[in-house]
């Protein structure tokens, strides 16, 4: 069994609060000169960004989970991840669907560019990407497992989005690949808070924002192989995989 480092949780520019400096290239070559052999790109309920992250990292050896954060109906942020571009372009017409519009004129709650390989701008996303979902959690989890996806409510520990912030607890039938915690809390602290037992994985992200913020905090992977179906059994703890909050 190997070990990967793995950053599950990283925003790209077309994130209205990331900084502008957060181009696929960028991100590929921070991730790359950090180490990182896999990582998730996860811009707010979009998934536009992903498959050029994914094009660029490939070149490097980099293993990419595309995919989103999503906002449920109850402002809950999880995390999605797809294998095949089919299955993406998928979810991405379910996030167009579901999403409350709120116009963004001018970039007023910030720039949300899809961008190229040389970080020129090919679109500016109109409407506000954060908005909540008409979906709920359910919803969107049945959605994602639907496509063969990856299902990871996010930073569960925040005071808001997460949640046990939003919700105050896990719903009954909420089936998910692992929890996700903040890079400000400490996995037995969650673990205690929270009283959730060992059968639970739990990943620790950057949720960066900033490219210095890619490598600040890490997941180890133990598993064969990279691959989306290794990537899969380590979270769910099957097959003698597992994750590693380091």
């Amino acid at each position: 069994m190997n070990s990967y480092k793995a950053d599950l949780h990283i925003h790209t520019v077309l994130s209205p609060c990331a900084d502008l400096e957060m181009t696929p290239a960028k991100i590929v070559n921070t991730a790359k000169k950090s180490g990182i052999q896999i990582i998730g790109i996860t811009d707010h309920n979009s998934t536009k960004n992903a498959l050029l992250v994914k094009s660029l990292a490939e070149k490097e050896g980099i293993y990419v989970l595309s995919g989103a954060e999503v906002t449920t109906k109850e402002e809950v942020h999880c995390l999605a991840f797809f294998e095949i571009e089919e299955q993406l372009s998928q979810f991405q017409q379910f996030l167009d669907e579901q999403l409350t519009i709120i116009p963004n004129p001018d970039g007023h709650f910030g720039y949300q560019p899809v961008v190229d390989e040389h970080d020129n701008i090919l679109e500016l996303i109109p409407n506000y990407l954060p908005a909540a979902l008409k979906s709920g959690i359910h919803a969107v989890q049945q959605k994602v497992q639907s496509l063969n996806g990856i299902f990871i409510p996010a930073h569960i520990d925040r005071p808001a989005n997460g949640l046990f912030s939003q919700l105050g607890f896990i719903p009954p039938g909420l089936k998910f690949d692992a929890l996700g915690i903040s890079r400000f809390s400490s996995e037995k602290d969650v673990r205690k808070h929270y009283v959730l037992g060992k059968e639970i994985s739990l990943i620790r992200n950057s949720d960066a924002h900033y490219l210095q913020q890619i490598d600040e905090i890490c997941t180890l992977f133990w598993m064969e192989e990279i691959n989306f179906d290794e990537i899969k059994m380590a979270l769910n703890q099957q097959n003698n995989r597992f994750v590693e909050i380091k």
